[in-house]
């Protein structure tokens, strides 16, 4: 009998402390800047995605692609295939903006879910997550239009200075060292 007890004890207070540590996760979750951070995630992880159909948008219009089974719909004969089985500078622009967009949002989403955990400020963090926002948009504009730099470089490095104090945020709160 005094071994049910104990287990009985021991499985009450691991519950407990379960549904603690559930409460303050809730509340996280909760809080005003996760759910702006929520909200800018999305928005970004949404113009990342969107750059795929714009990929095969411009090979399309350019008849420009990269492999044999993506031209054979597209030409009657074997000398169309080989036609359009090219780069276009075009699509590789296009390409190398997603990829640019794969290298940055990616981070941005990690290091701004840890740093919405850490409660900072929501004016800060808000600031932190539209800084971040707009300057993909602005890349992605510099980027596909050909604008002449720095304004695509400028565009990269606002939004990449937002991510690191998100991360030197994240890290002079919670160091563990």
């Amino acid at each position: 009998m005094p071994l049910t007890l104990f287990l009985h004890s021991l499985f009450c207070k691991r519950n407990s402390i379960l549904r603690l540590e559930m409460a303050e996760v809730v509340n996280m979750i909760d809080s005003e800047v996760f759910l702006a951070f929520t909200t800018y995630a999305t928005i970004v992880t949404v113009k990342m995605m969107i750059m795929s159909p714009m990929t095969a948008y411009f090979r399309i219009t350019r008849k420009a692609f990269g492999n044999p089974e993506d031209v054979a719909r597209q030409a009657k004969n074997e000398e169309e295939r080989k036609k359009m089985l090219r780069p276009d500078p075009d699509v590789e622009r296009v390409r190398r903006c997603h990829q640019n967009d794969l290298e940055n949002i990616v981070p941005f989403v990690l290091i701004g879910l840890l740093y919405s955990l850490t409660g900072p400020d929501l004016r800060t963090a808000v600031l932190h997550f539209r800084i971040f926002a707009g300057s993909r948009f602005c890349h992605t504009l510099a980027y596909v239009l050909a604008l002449p730099q720095p304004s695509r470089g400028l565009s990269w490095m606002v939004g990449f200075g937002a991510t690191l104090s998100m991360a030197y945020r994240v890290l002079s709160t919670v160091s563990y060292f």
